[in-house]
C-alpha cells in the first residue's frame, strides 16, 4: 500500500516562488544547515525522550524517530536533500524522517511542539554555545592583558588626554585600565549568557499544548539553566539576543578604541610599539612599509559588530509582540555574525599584545621631555611653600608656555624659572629647592608616587593585578561552569537517545504498517 503524502504546506498548494527562495529561504536553509543542525538533531531528541516519558508517544515509535535522527544526525545536513521547495530546516529534516518512517511514525516527532519554539530554542543554543567561546577569548585576552601589566608596570610612558601630553604613566597601567574594562564586558556578556540560557521548548505556537509535557525535562536534555516559563514570552521576544549583540557592540567599541592607541603608537613618530610581522602587510610599491593592518582589521570588524546591533535593532523595530519573522528570527543573522567578528578579533588582539615590541628608552624619553610632569610640579609647590593649588597652577603655566616658545623641554625647568613666574604673577619668588624642582619633573617619581587607590604605583600595580587575577579565575571558573553543564546534558541526552534507539529499535516497515 502506498504510503499518504505528507507536508507541512498542505495549507498553501503552491511552491515558495523562485525570488522567495532566492531572497529569504535559500540563504535561510544555508546559514541553519551550517550553525544549528547539530543543535536541532539534539533538540529532536530532548523532545523526542520527553514525549516517551511522558507517555505522549509510545516507546516503539520513540525508538524508531530516534534511530532516524541519530542516522540523520551522523550523515550530517548535507545527507537532507534540500530542493527549495520547502520552507525551513525542520521542514526537511521532518519530510526525511516520514519517507523513511511513514507519516504515522514520522509524523510523531513534532507532537506538542511548533517551529515556533523548536527554532527559538536551537537558535538560542547556538548563540549559547558562540557566547560561550567568546568569553572563553576574552578570558583569554585579559590574562594577556594582566600578564603584560605585570611584565610592564615599570615602563614610563605619556600619559595622554585630548591626544596632548597629560601625565606620566606606564604602559602596564594603561594595560591594566584596559583590562578593567573588558572585565565589565565580561559582566556584560555572561549577563547576556544568563538570559540566553533559558529553554522556549514546550511554548508551543504560543500558548504550550493540551499534552502533558515536562518542559522542565526538556530544558535539563538540553543543558539549559531553566525553561524560560511564558510560552507567549518564549516565541514572541529576542531581547535576549538584542542584549548579547548590545554587549559585543560596547565590546568591540573598547577593542578598536585600543587598537586606535597602538595603532598610533606604533607610527614613526611615536616609536613607542613595533608590532610582530606576522600582524603586519607590505606595500607592493614602498619598499620600507610594514603596515599593521591587524589593527585596522580590528577597527574595521568593531564597526561590523556596531552594524549587527543596528540590524538586530532595525528587525524588531515597529514589530508586533508575537511570533514574526523580522523581530524573533531575523535577528539570528547579526546575533551569530557579531559573535563570530567578536570572538575573532578578541583572540587577534590578544596575538598582537603578546608579539608587541616595546621601545621603552623612547617612551621614557617622550615622557621626560613633554610636560606631563607639571601637575606634580604644581602640586610640590602646595606642598612646599602654602600656595593655593590654584596659584601654583598659574605659575607652572607660565614656566611652561614659556619653555614652549622656546623650544625646551620639560627638563629643563629650573627653580629660578618657578621664582620668575611667580614674582611676575604674584610679587614674590618661591625658593624652591632645584632637587625638588627634578623629582617633580621626573616621570619615574611622577608615577611612584601615585599611591592613593587606584594610582599608577608600584605596590598599587602589584596589589591590584594580584586582585584582578584572582576575578579572573572566578569568571573563568564560572564559563566553564555553564560549559560543562551544557556538555553533560549533551552527553546525558545522546546516550539515553541511543540507548532508547537500540532497545526499542523497530524497522522502518514495521513503523509504517
Amino acid at each position: 500500500m502506498t504510503e499518504p503524502e505528507v507536508s507541512l504546506r498542505e495549507r498553501v498548494k503552491e511552491p515558495p516562488s523562485a525570488a522567495l527562495v532566492e531572497s529569504y529561504y535559500r540563504p535561510a536553509v544555508a546559514r541553519a544547515l551550517a550553525q544549528v543542525f547539530d543543535h536541532e538533531m539534539w533538540a529532536h531528541c530532548a523532545h523526542a525522550l520527553m514525549l516517551e516519558h511522558q507517555g505522549i508517544v509510545g516507546r516503539e515509535a520513540v525508538a524508531a524517530l530516534l534511530g532516524a535522527v541519530l542516522d540523520l544526525a551522523e550523515r550530517g545536513g548535507d545527507a537532507l536533500a534540500v530542493d527549495h521547495r520547502q520552507e525551513d530546516l525542520y521542514s526537511y529534516v521532518e519530510r526525511a524522517i516520514v519517507q523513511r518512517l511513514g507519516p504515522d511514525v514520522g509524523g510523531r516527532l513534532h507532537t506538542g511542539r511548533s517551529r515556533n519554539d523548536l527554532n527559538a530554542t536551537t537558535w538560542r543554543m547556538a548563540l549559547r554555545g558562540a557566547l560561550i567561546e567568546a568569553l572563553r577569548t576574552l578570558a583569554d585576552l585579559r590574562a594577556t592583558m594582566l600578564a603584560l601589566a605585570e611584565r610592564h608596570a615599570a615602563a614610563v610612558m605619556p600619559g595622554y588626554t585630548h591626544a596632548q601630553h597629560a601625565q606620566p604613566v606606564t604602559f602596564g597601567y594603561w594595560l591594566l585600565a584596559a583590562a578593567d574594562v573588558l572585565a565589565r564586558d565580561h559582566a556584560r556578556l555572561a549577563g547576556a549568557l544568563a538570559r540566553v540560557d533559558l529553554c522556549p521548548l514546550g511554548a508551543g505556537a504560543l500558548t504550550t499544548t493540551a499534552f502533558p509535557l515536562d518542559r522542565a525535562l526538556t530544558a535539563e536534555l538540553l543543558g539549559f539553566a531553566a525553561p524560560l516559563e511564558i510560552a507567549y514570552d518564549a516565541v514572541s521576544s529576542r531581547d535576549d539576543a538584542l542584549e548579547a549583540v548590545a554587549a559585543m557592540a560596547v565590546l568591540a567599541t573598547f577593542l578598536s578604541r585600543l587598537a586606535t592607541d597602538l595603532y598610533a603608537w606604533s607610527t614613526w613618530e611615536y616609536g613607542f610599539v613595533e608590532l610582530a610581522d606576522r600582524h603586519c602587510a607590505v606595500s607592493s610599491i614602498m619598499p620600507q612599509k610594514k603596515n599593521p593592518v591587524a589593527l585596522e582589521h580590528i577597527r574595521a570588524a568593531a564597526a561590523a559588530v556596531q552594524g549587527a546591533l543596528a540590524a538586530a535593532l532595525g528587525c524588531a523595530r515597529n514589530t508586533p509582540f508575537a511570533d514574526v519573522n523580522d523581530a524573533v528570527t531575523a535577528v539570528n543573522e547579526p546575533a551569530m555574525d557579531a559573535a563570530a567578528r567578536t570572538r575573532r578579533i578578541l583572540a587577534l588582539l590578544a596575538e598582537v599584545l603578546e608579539g608587541l615590541t616595546l621601545r621603552p628608552g623612547r617612551m621614557a624619553r617622550a615622557a621626560a621631555e613633554g610636560f606631563g610632569s607639571a601637575t606634580e610640579l604644581a602640586d610640590v609647590i602646595v606642598r612646599e611653600t602654602g600656595l593655593s593649588f590654584r596659584m601654583a597652577h598659574n605659575v607652572v603655566a607660565a614656566v611652561v608656555r614659556e619653555a614652549v616658545e622656546a623650544g625646551r623641554s620639560a627638563e629643563t625647568i629650573r627653580s629660578a624659572d618657578l621664582d620668575a613666574a611667580a614674582r611676575a604673577l604674584f610679587g614674590r619668588g618661591l625658593g624652591l629647592r632645584e632637587e625638588a624642582v627634578a623629582q617633580a619633573l621626573d616621570p619615574a617619581r611622577n608615577v611612584a608616587v601615585r599611591t592613593v587607590l587606584g594610582g599608577p604605583a608600584p605596590a598599587n600595580m602589584a596589589a591590584m593585578g594580584a586582585a584582578r587575577r584572582r576575578a579572573l579565575e572566578e569568571d573563568r571558573a564560572a564559563v566553564a561552569a555553564v560549559a560543562a553543564r551544557v556538555e553533560a546534558a549533551r552527553a546525558r541526552c545522546l546516550a539515553e537517545a541511543r540507548a532508547m534507539a537500540q532497545s526499542g529499535r523497530i524497522t522502518s516497515a514495521q513503523a509504517s504498517s
